[in-house]
Order: C-alpha cells, then sequence, then structure tokens
C-alpha cells in the first residue's frame, strides 16, 4: 500500500516509524509544512518525495492511502482533498472544530466512495481496550458507572505554538478529551447515547478554549453516568480508569513521565461477576500499554481494514465525540446543563 504523510511533526515521525514496523506499508511521499520538518522526512524517510505544497503532493503522489497529522484547525481540510483525490484517509483525532467540518468530511467520504478511518488509539490498546472486551462478556454486568481521570504536565506548544493557540488547536477539550469521550461512549455502547451533560473548568484562557481544568459529567437515559476529568497543571502523564456495573467493576492506572514514554508503570485490577466484593481483585496480565505500542496497532488495523473495504472507526461515529466536546465547552462556559442532539 503506498502513503502519504500529511505532516511531519513528532506524531508525523512517530507515525512514520510505525508503518515502517508494518508489511507492505510503504510511504512514498510526505507533505512537510517547514524546514525542520522537511530536513527531519529527508533524514527519516530518504527515498519519499517530499513536498511544501499539499495539493501538489495529492497530485503527484498517487497513494493509496493519506495519513493525516497536521495541527487540528487543517483535519477536516486535509482530509476532504485527499479523499477527492481518490485516496482513503487515516486521520489523526479530533476529526473537525466544529460539526460542519465533520459532516464535510462525511460527505466527502460518501461522495467518492473511499473510507476514513480516525487515529483513537485507545481502542486498541491492550489495557484500555481490556476493559470494553469484560464489558462485552458481561464480566461485570450492565455497566453503571464510568470515571476517567487525566492529571499530566502541560502541553507542549507543537510546531509554530499551534497547540495553545485557539484558532488551531480548536479547544484543549477537542485535543485530550476527545480521546476519554470516545473511551466512555465506546464502553458504553449497550447503553445507547448520553442526553445530557454537566460541565466545569478553569484557566485563565478558558473562554478561549484552553481549560486547564475540566470536569465533565455525561448521563444516559437508564441512569448511568461518566465522569471525565482533566487537569494539565500537574506533572508526567497518569490516567486513571474506574469501572463498575451491576454485578463487577474494574480499576486500571498508567503513569509515566510523560505520554510517549516506552516505560510506563500500569495495571488492571477486576472484580469479575460472582467474586466476592470483599475478597481480593484480580490482576490482568497486560504487556505493553501505551501510545507508542498502540499507533502502531492502530496503524496495523486500520490498513488491514482498508484493505478489506472498511474502517475501524469511521467518521459518523468520530463525530459523536466531537458533538459531546462541543457541547462541554458550552456547558463549562454557561455554568448550565446542555442537551445532547443526536
Amino acid at each position: 500500500m503506498r502513503i502519504a504523510l500529511a505532516g511531519f511533526g513528532a506524531w508525523g515521525q512517530m507515525t512514520a516509524n510505525a508503518l515502517a514496523a508494518i508489511e507492505g506499508a510503504k510511504v512514498v511521499s510526505v507533505y512537510c509544512h517547514g524546514e525542520a520538518s522537511e530536513l527531519a522526512a529527508r533524514e527519516q524517510l530518504p527515498s519519499a518525495l517530499r513536498f511544501s505544497d499539499y495539493d501538489d503532493m495529492l497530485r503527484s503522489a498517487q497513494a493509496d492511502l493519506v495519513c493525516i497529522t497536521v495541527p487540528n484547525h487543517r483535519h477536516a481540510e486535509f482530509a476532504i482533498a485527499a479523499l477527492r483525490h481518490g485516496a482513503n484517509v487515516f486521520l489523526e483525532k479530533p476529526l473537525g472544530l466544529s460539526l460542519e467540518e465533520c459532516d464535510g468530511v462525511i460527505r466527502a467520504s460518501r461522495e467518492s466512495g473511499r473510507l476514513v478511518a480516525l487515529d483513537h488509539e485507545f481502542r486498541v490498546s491492550r489495557q484500555w481496550g481490556a476493559a470494553r472486551d469484560l464489558i462485552e462478556k458481561g464480566e461485570i454486568g450492565r455497566l453503571r458507572f464510568q470515571r476517567i481521570i487525566l492529571f499530566r504536565r502541560p502541553f507542549r506548544l507543537g510546531s509554530g505554538g499551534w497547540r495553545h493557540d485557539p484558532s488551531r488547536v480548536g479547544s484543549w477539550i477537542l485535543e485530550e478529551v476527545v480521546h476519554f469521550v470516545d473511551l466512555a461512549l465506546w464502553y458504553a455502547q449497550e447503553n445507547g447515547k448520553p442526553t445530557h451533560l454537566r460541565a466545569s473548568g478553569t484557566g485563565m484562557r478558558a473562554r478561549d478554549g484552553l481549560f486547564d481544568t475540566l470536569t465533565l459529567e455525561l448521563f444516559w437515559k437508564d441512569g448511568s453516568s461518566a465522569i471525565i476529568s482533566q487537569c494539565l497543571t500537574g506533572f508526567e502523564h497518569h490516567v486513571t480508569v474506574d469501572l463498575t456495573g451491576t454485578e463487577g467493576g474494574m480499576r486500571s492506572w498508567w503513569s509515566g513521565a510523560m505520554d510517549r514514554t516506552m516505560t510506563p508503570s500500569f495495571e488492571v485490577k477486576l472484580r469479575r461477576k460472582g467474586k466476592d466484593p470483599m475478597g481480593p481483585a484480580e490482576v490482568l496480565p497486560i504487556a505493553h500499554s501505551g501510545e507508542v505500542f498502540e499507533l502502531e496497532e492502530n496503524l496495523r488495523r486500520a490498513l488491514a481494514g482498508f484493505r478489506e473495504g472498511r474502517s475501524i472507526l469511521p467518521p459518523q461515529e468520530a463525530r459523536d465525540s466531537i458533538a459531546i466536546c462541543l457541547a462541554a465547552a458550552e456547558a463549562a462556559l454557561s455554568g448550565r446543563e446542555v442537551s445532547i442532539t443526536p
């Protein structure tokens, strides 16, 4: 499969490393947004063509797949252009910064007959994915409660400071919380979609969507709920997920010096249905966990899906997370409960 990379910053370079480990994947061209990324692409991918103009790359490269890792505000635009040039798209989250952008990608995919797969790599994690497997098998009964907490150091600036620019990042909810919203919706598939939410947050630039802290509460019609909390004023990178169902529960944590560490600490504990809640929890074996490993696995599955004519996470499904993130920002700024419309 011939692959074009759109963007060659830190995540684009990690994507190239992951693709190098996948049989049959060949990077034939790279869109470089500046001198630093061009130099990095020349060193890491010497045989790939390099372009400073994205449209020129699409016209010249004849790629089967475009992997898009540019800053958030260009995700939808780049995806639509690639689809119209006849390529499938592997798109870093978020799908778009507005529902209109999301719908534009969905429409372009439908009209072109090409596929889009979103990169929500937590879904293929041996740690976070294990929770979905347990729920699906009924090991904790019907899911009733979720608590997902991120405590981490502040965001890196990103190339040219894009991650701290509201016009380019969209919001820090769309940059990071969207991962955990997707996770919560995935875990609660059997419960349907949440009906309303509440949110609160703090930050000197919260009015621009740059919340240093955010707490989001999601509510389902059946009474189940999820709490998602993000703190960007902490240190290192720490994630905790607690789940309880009608017959059991699970607790999982991950800690590292940074999100891209190769040597994190992690653990998954479980009380299966039928087990004494006063007894010891079962510790599940997990070989490895972290986005460095999960990016490669997600790409591997995405490429297999494209070959079979399917998307591992289509934009129609990813749109739900964007809708909730946008509603969360509204709720946090207004102080009001917000209904979630389909």
